[in-house]
């Protein structure tokens, strides 16, 4: 009888006393799956997540001297650790302040104010002090008011950087090919953006999870995009011949790759590069090549040594670090210390990596708006990080031991999610001013035209997974979404770029709304735009929101050939990922594409195939000739609807510019399925170059439709539906 009672407990709401002490530390007690339905958290996951926050709620007695000291610290406190000011708006913090109390700001610049009246945008220091003799002191983040304007309304490219290949890469793309896209598609198709997946620092091994949403670091990118060559010092390494034999091994590679339909294999890339970029790097700089090098040193201060000891050390210990000799788990160390000098070398090896990578990509936003871009590249910031990566390991006291971030369960998914990400502690990061979330946006927006956020909704709460239990015993944990904010407008602004939300699926009822009033886009995919609140029909385009990037697909989803033609279903039924019989998962999606379908129908848009919206199975084109096939025609039927939009960024997925019909993440699987790991190929899945995909007709045909029928439309003011009130959700990236 001892287990069932100890499986009740388990499953137990938490009380009175434990729901007042979770919501004064931002941990909810229940969730919202749809507007009618409430589910509560276990006691179990609250008192988790509490503990993950510092806080002992594991005895009645404990639990009481929490709740006290808790609200004992929120009477007595005079200002949280970080004050939000908008700019021309009073911060309400300080205006609860006692009549009398003077305040004391020292600007990032060291200057100081004794008010906070036109201070210019930044995290500056606060210091208030009351009439009776109370301080405070907290950081004040002072952010331009929303983000700056649309530069017009724009149409871009979206796609998996490692997945377009061209006949110089190395077995995979890189930021040689990232430049070559950008500027042919500014050039020669007036593409506005090139959007690309999480090019974050993986974590080392053999062999290296692919997926580029768990990296061991959001704040650096990943060497692996290397173009080797373009490197300066590649030129003058004394050893040509072994560099001679490195590129034949890549052609290699790349062959195997492109002929023989082999799947992308990233550590045996890596290898090949590593052992080039070693050779380069005996080359000595020159003096203005150092001069560079040492500026970027200087200015990514104390995080780069961290990032680079990290990979020097896993070298010699492995990648996870937890299990690394107790002295080097902390970064602070003597020990570690000693290591890093130990390993000077390598230290030295893994920071030049960071620099060039760097530069490469700054190269490659160059090359984009000089082929005439008004955004250029869109770079893309993951969730999290891999529990045992190099990011962890240096900001340990600002991540929650022993939890994970998932999706909490669902209509979609009843089992929930649990992506392997620890989250952020939301307190850690008020207490330092948002230094590393700071820091983290300062580094990609280096090198971007725009960021696309993924799941956007973690800037308000994220669901915390206790180590060891399902997605179903999590909970909400909350931060605090106004400094969030306030800090990506701030270096968004400072970077002159835009923001865009990964906004899909079941969103907090207000999130969209406090993101578009900042100028954050929001993200639109065709399928799941209905009238949900209505009817349930296809959203008519004039009832779309404006402020977002409007797309056919993402990486997570079918592309939209397979789509059209229900290849997606019978995919899902091969690997066994139906839940409901193959005939009623066919049913379905064939009513949901012939409802598309005849909306395109309705709306002339069905050029080449008859236009009465009875689409047809298609011919299923071989991107070889722009001949419009029923297929290819509705292809485009569904970008000129996009059109009709007033979306103010409207996407292409590359692969479906040359009839592609794998997805390149399919959310479910794990070895049953080849994710992060295809090249770009066409209708008959042979792979195909980033030269062939500039030479296909259907790519030209298709984005002949954006630049014809994108001209002179107008764009809305933001007040259009926010997307028909909900969209079922979209998979998860992790």
């Amino acid at each position: 009888m001892t287990a069932p009672r100890e499986d009740a407990a388990h499953q137990q709401p938490p009380g009175e006393e434990l729901s007042r002490l979770a919501e004064l530390h931002g941990v909810a007690t229940s969730y919202s799956p749809s507007p009618d339905r409430t589910v509560p958290a276990t006691a179990t996951a609250v008192t988790r997540a509490l503990a993950a926050l510092g806080v002992d709620a594991s005895t009645p007695q404990a639990l009481r001297t929490a709740l006290a000291d808790r609200e004992r610290h929120l009477s007595e406190r005079l200002l949280p650790p970080t004050v939000v000011a908008w700019s021309g708006s009073p911060a309400p913090a300080l205006t609860a302040l006692p009549d009398g109390t003077r305040l004391h700001v020292t600007t990032e610049e060291g200057e100081t104010r004794t008010s906070v009246d036109g201070l210019p945008p930044g995290v500056h220091e606060l210091t208030a002090t009351t009439p009776d003799g109370r301080t405070a002191r907290s950081h004040l983040v002072v952010a331009p008011p929303r983000l700056p304007s649309v530069p017009g309304r724009s149409h871009g490219l979206l796609v998996q950087l490692y997945s377009l290949l061209s006949s110089r890469s190395w077995g995979m793309g890189d930021l040689g090919d990232l430049a070559e896209l950008t500027g042919w598609a500014g050039r020669d198709l007036g593409v506005g953006f090139v959007q690309v997946n999480p090019l974050h620092a993986a974590v080392p091994g053999a062999p290296t999870d692919p997926s580029p949403y768990r990296p061991s670091s959001r704040r650096f990118p990943d060497p692996v995009h290397l173009r080797v060559e373009d490197v300066p010092e590649y030129a003058y390494a004394e050893d040509q011949e072994t560099l001679r034999s490195l590129r034949e091994r890549a052609a290699r590679l790349r062959a195997a790759v492109l002929e023989k339909g082999e799947l992308i294999d990233r550590d045996a890339v890596w290898d090949l590069k590593r052992q080039a970029l070693e050779l380069v790097a005996r080359v000595p700089l020159g003096p203005g090549r150092r001069a560079a090098y040492r500026a970027f040193l200087a200015e990514q201060g104390q995080a780069l040594e961290d990032h680079a000891t990290w990979y020097a050390l896993a070298e010699v210990h492995g990648s996870d670090w937890t299990r690394w000799p107790e002295g080097l788990r902390d970064p602070r160390s003597a020990e570690t210390a000693r290591a890093r000098a130990e390993l000077a070398d390598r230290v030295d090896f893994h920071r030049r990596l960071a620099w060039l990578t760097d530069t490469q990509l700054t190269d490659a936003q160059r090359a984009a708006r000089e082929a005439g871009m008004a955004v250029g590249i869109v770079h893309d910031l993951a969730v999290g990080v891999h529990p045992e990566g190099a990011d962890t390991w240096a900001q340990q006291e600002y991540f929650a031991t022993g939890m994970s971030v998932g999706a909490p369960p669902d209509a979609f998914n009843a089992r929930g999610q649990d992506w392997g990400l620890p989250p952020w502690r939301p307190d850690r990061l008020a207490a330092c001013g948002y230094a590393p979330y700071r820091s983290l946006l300062r580094a990609l927006f280096r090198s971007a035209g725009a960021l696309r956020i993924d799941h956007v909704m973690g800037l308000f709460r994220l669901w915390w997974v206790p180590q060891g239990e399902p997605p179903t015993q999590g909970t909400y944990v909350r931060y605090d979404a106004e400094a969030m904010l306030a800090v990506l407008v701030l270096e968004a602004s400072r970077a002159g770029a835009m923001v865009i939300g990964e906004d899909l699926g079941t969103v907090e009822p207000g999130v969209r709304e406090r993101l578009r009033e900042r100028g954050v886009l929001g993200t639109s995919v065709l399928w799941f735009e209905r009238d949900w609140t209505g009817d349930g029909r296809p959203l008519p385009p004039e009832s779309w929101r404006a402020d977002c990037l409007a797309t056919a697909t993402t990486h997570d989803l079918p592309p939209t050939a397979a789509r059209l033609t229900g290849e997606h279903v019978e995919l899902r039924d091969r690997l066994g990922l139906l839940t409901r019989p193959l005939d009623v998962e066919r049913a379905e999606a064939a009513a949901d594409t012939a409802e598309w379908l005849a909306e395109l129908g309705r709306l002339g848009l069905l050029a080449g195939s008859g236009g009465d919206g009875s689409g047809g199975e298609g011919s299923g084109g071989d991107g070889s000739g722009g001949g419009g096939s029923s297929e290819e025609a509705e292809v485009q039927a569904v970008h000129r609807f996009l059109l009709r939009t007033p979306a103010h960024m409207v996407g292409v997925w590359l692969p479906d510019g040359v009839g592609d019909r794998r997805p390149q993440n399919l959310p479910g699987t794990w070895d049953q399925y080849p994710n992060w790991r295809l090249p770009v190929a066409d209708a008959e899945g042979r792979p195909v170059t980033l030269e062939e995909v500039a030479a296909s007709p259907r790519m030209q045909a298709l984005m002949e439709v954006l630049r014809g029928d994108g001209q002179g439309l107008p764009v809305a003011d933001g007040s259009a539906a926010d997307g028909g009130g909900g969209a079922p959700p979209a998979p998860g990236d992790g």
